[in-house]
């Protein structure tokens, strides 16, 4: 049997992993899709099998699962340097996109127009981000055990202010305890259809026998996993040695590193963590330019996750990181951020592939993850109830929460886009746009 590296050449797969950097549209589920039609249905370059039992690991782990997803696939099919590039493609051009628009909101967000503009968007990712939550609900709240832990993450975040790492490690607690007292109350299930290669034989099937770059060999194994850690030491301390440990950038590396080791559900999961830090602790942003950014967020190609570019540049601009230039500052910022965001990713499925390589088979996920994500919906909410206060209400302040009048255009706005995401399961990137036209209309006609 060829070496998958002799049956898909690296220029094929480079072009490929650099057109899906563009058109990652969707969201995670999105992603995935694109790449299971591209890979397994038309390409026929990986079999139906060897694709769901990478994806199934992915989703075990924190992090982006379709950028996970697409780093395993590169390095299956030729090795450290293919997962690299596979997974660095699927993030560089969502980047370079928000750095650009991140520009452009900072220059220009004074604009009548623009404004008006993100006027419009805010209610639509007020609905965005309730329909996600019931997305993921759907999912995982299918017993009252589940419902129970969703509603006790929820008051311990919305009245109670409890921490999100610390509601992560209660419900990894209670699913741990759950999981040996009731297991099938705690069983997880697979969130992804699977679907068919129409019959054609993969370059990479069932029976093709594991290359040798995934071989398990320990001494491979601790290689990279020291040295994944070791850039990760080497990054910090160059930041140190540049700024200090209180530096704006330090702490965007070790807050951001955080981020990424706690965004177990997708990125949604983790949005709350990091208002809380970013907006109430650090003040890199405003409240109000945090949805603004999650909006950006939802409208270029790329993880979800990536909106902590958008986070790092204003935090970058406001906190002048690189003296008398804006624009360095934000990108910059941004770039650090992403680095730090995303290796741990890198190093999840090279130092976890092999394993999983070898050892194939049904891969199945534990009890304590299961009620994770059900934590994750109750934080969800909460966070569809802040952007709610913020976007219907948006002279309110905590002393007085409702003062200032409900702005009835914005929940007009909402609804409708709820009705289209709920009612008519209408795309993302329409219910956006046409909620920018309108927010663009107001300032027009008023």
């Amino acid at each position: 049997m060829s070496k998958p590296s002799a049956l898909i050449s690296r220029g094929e797969a480079f072009r490929f992993w650099l057109k899906l950097g563009f058109i990652s549209f969707g969201g995670p589920a999105g992603q995935i899709a694109i790449m299971h039609r591209e890979l397994v249905e038309v390409r026929h370059w990986i079999s139906e099998k060897r694709f769901m039992h990478a994806l199934n690991y992915c989703m075990v782990l924190p992090g982006p699962e379709a950028q996970q997803l697409a780093t395993y696939l590169g390095w299956l099919m030729h090795g450290t340097v293919g997962g690299i590039v596979a997974g660095a493609l699927f993030v560089l051009p969502s980047l370079v996109i928000l750095v650009a628009l991140s520009w452009i909101y900072v220059t220009f967000g004074d604009v009548p127009i623009v404004k008006g503009i993100f006027y419009g968007i805010k209610p639509a990712v007020t609905a965005i981000v309730l329909h996600a939550g019931w997305r993921i609900g759907g999912r995982t709240l299918r017993n009252v055990w589940l419902m129970l832990i969703a509603v006790a993450a929820f008051v311990a975040i919305f009245a109670l202010s409890v921490p999100f790492p610390a509601i992560v490690l209660a419900a990894a607690l209670i699913g741990y305890v759950g999981g040996r007292w009731a297991p099938a109350a705690f069983a997880m299930q697979t969130s992804h259809a699977t679907h068919t290669s129409h019959g054609k034989a993969a370059l990479i099937n069932d029976n093709t026998p594991v290359p040798a770059h995934a071989l398990f060999r320990w001494s491979r194994v601790i290689t990279v996993a020291l040295i994944g850690l070791g850039l990760w030491l080497a990054a910090m301390a160059w930041l140190v040695a540049a700024g200090g440990i209180h530096a704006t950038l330090t702490q965007m590396g070790w807050f951001f590193t955080k981020a990424a080791l706690l965004t177990i559900g997708g990125a949604y999961a983790v949005l709350p963590y990091v208002y809380q830090g970013a907006v109430e602790t650090h003040q890199w942003l405003s409240a109000t330019q945090m949805i603004d950014g999650l909006a950006l967020g939802e409208t270029t190609p790329g993880p979800l996750i990536m909106v902590v570019a958008f986070v790092a540049y204003l935090g970058g601009v406001s906190n002048a990181v690189v003296a008398g230039n804006p624009f360095l500052s934000g990108a910059l910022a941004a770039t650090v951020v992403t680095f730090f965001t995303f290796l741990p990713s890198f190093i999840f499925i090279l130092v976890g592939a092999p394993i999983i390589e070898t050892t194939r088979g049904n891969l199945q996920l534990s009890a304590p993850l299961n009620a994770i994500t059900a934590a994750v919906v109750g934080v969800i909410v909460n966070l569809a109830m802040f952007f709610v206060w913020h976007v219907w209400w948006p002279k309110a302040t905590a002393t007085a929460p409702f003062s200032g009048g409900l702005d009835l255009l914005a929940c007009v706005i909402t609804l409708a886009a709820g009705v289209a995401l709920f009612r008519f399961k209408t795309n993302v990137m329409w219910v956006i746009l046409a909620c920018g036209l309108l927010g663009a209309g107001k300032v027009l006609l008023l």
